[in-house]
């Protein structure tokens, strides 16, 4: 339970940081017969803080719980 407290501590800190997720996709633009043309698009899937902020505080409540069990 610990272990799992620690990484969502870790991903809400990069959620809150990054606030998205940026990734790019190659698409064709031109294509007629031996000429060809493409284009690298960059997209980025939004994330909204408060899924950081609910996963750092769901991370914290974990360990918090953890240490009162032992």
């Amino acid at each position: 339970m610990k272990i799992f407290g620690i990484i969502l501590i870790i991903l809400g800190v990069l959620a809150l940081v990054y606030q998205g997720i940026q990734y790019t996709t190659r698409e064709k633009i031109l294509d007629i017969g031996s000429i060809k043309l493409s284009a690298d698009t960059k997209k980025t899937i939004p994330l909204p803080p408060i899924v950081g902020g609910v996963a750092l505080v769901a991370g914290i409540v974990l360990i918090v719980l953890d240490r009162k069990k032992t």
